[in-house]
């Protein structure tokens, strides 16, 4: 790379970027923690508007499937 154009020589900061109010490491632990990022289809979003409704319908989902796990099991095999 020619030194004369080395981008790390030109200070391209810009007056407007107020950076003094900001906290180092702010969000290291919830990102250490962890997060699941899950997309959802145009279609699905538009009946769950939040991660709530999701929430809800999944624990739902959960619940009658562990149900008819539970229904299907074989005779004497019950939990």
């Amino acid at each position: 790379m020619n030194p004369e154009n080395d981008p790390m020589d030109e200070d391209d900061m810009r007056p407007e970027y107020d950076l003094q109010g900001g906290v180092r490491g702010k969000y290291y632990k919830r990102y250490m923690d962890g997060t699941n990022l899950i997309l959802l289809d145009p279609d699905v979003a538009a009946v769950f508007h939040d991660s709530e409704s999701v929430n809800q319908a999944l624990r739902g989902l959960i619940k009658v499937a562990g149900q008819l796990e539970h229904a299907t099991s074989p005779k004497g095999e019950r939990a």
